[in-house]
C-alpha cells in the first residue's frame, strides 16, 4: 500500500536497527473499535490514513465505554490499557515499557475543572488495570513480583499542568493542576490529592 513512500535503508541503517530496543514508550488515552476496509470503502470521516481501517466508538448502537462530553471520540475503557500492555509484552518479548501519556478531560463546564471527579474515576480505572499486568510493583520500601508479568517501568499522567493541546488548543483541561491563563495562577485539582495518595500508599501492591 505504501510503495515508494517507504524509506530505503542502507546496510548501515539495517545494522543500527538490529540492536535491541532500550524501551517502548506508549501514549494511551482511549479505545475504539476497528473495522478492516482494505477491500471496501471506509465510512466517510472514519478512515485512518494508510492503515485501511475504520474506527468508531460504537457497535450496534452501544458505546464501547463511558463517553467524555468534552471530546466526542473519547471513551473511558480501562480494559484497553491492560490489553495494549499485554499485547506489547507478548509481541516484543517483554521489552521494558513506559506509559508516557495517559489521561483525559471529561468536562465542558468551567465549574467542574477544579473538582475533577471524572478524572479521578478515569485514573482509578486505568491504574487498576495497569497494576494487574505489571511484573513488579514499587512502593516506598519493597519491590515484588506482580500478577501477569509485563515489565512496565514507569507511568506518566497527562499532564501535570493545563496546557495547549494540538487539536483542542486551550479549550480542554488535561492537567492535574488548573492554570488560569490570564494570571498564570496554578491550583491543584481534586485529582491531585487522590493521585498523591495512590503514589504514597502502595495502593495497588496486593
Amino acid at each position: 500500500m505504501l510503495g515508494s513512500r517507504l524509506p530505503s535503508f542502507s546496510a548501515e541503517d539495517r545494522r543500527k536497527l538490529g540492536y535491541r530496543l532500550d524501551f517502548i514508550g506508549v501514549n494511551h488515552y482511549t479505545t475504539l473499535y476497528a473495522k478492516d476496509c482494505m477491500f471496501s470503502v471506509c465510512p466517510v470521516g472514519q478512515e485512518t490514513q494508510n492503515a485501511m481501517v475504520a474506527v468508531t466508538g460504537e457497535r450496534n448502537g452501544h458505546p464501547i465505554g463511558l463517553r467524555a462530553s468534552a471530546m466526542p471520540t473519547f471513551y473511558v475503557v480501562p480494559d484497553g490499557i491492560e490489553k495494549m500492555v499485554t499485547y506489547i509484552m507478548k509481541r516484543y518479548n517483554n521489552v521494558p515499557m513506559f506509559i508516557t501519556e495517559n489521561g483525559g478531560d471529561g468536562y465542558t463546564n468551567v465549574e467542574d475543572w477544579l473538582d475533577d471527579q471524572w478524572r479521578i474515576q478515569y485514573l482509578d480505572g486505568y491504574l487498576t488495570k495497569l497494576a494487574k499486568v505489571i511484573s513488579f510493583i514499587i512502593n516506598m520500601t519493597t519491590i515484588k513480583p506482580g500478577r501477569d508479568g509485563a515489565d512496565v517501568r514507569g507511568y506518566f499522567v497527562w499532564s501535570l499542568l493545563d496546557n495547549f493541546e494540538w487539536l483542542y488548543g486551550y479549550t480542554l483541561r488535561f492537567g492535574l493542576y488548573y492554570v488560569d491563563y490570564e494570571t498564570q495562577e496554578r491550583k491543584p485539582k481534586s485529582s491531585v490529592k487522590c493521585y498523591r495518595g495512590f503514589l504514597q500508599s502502595g495502593l495497588y501492591e496486593s
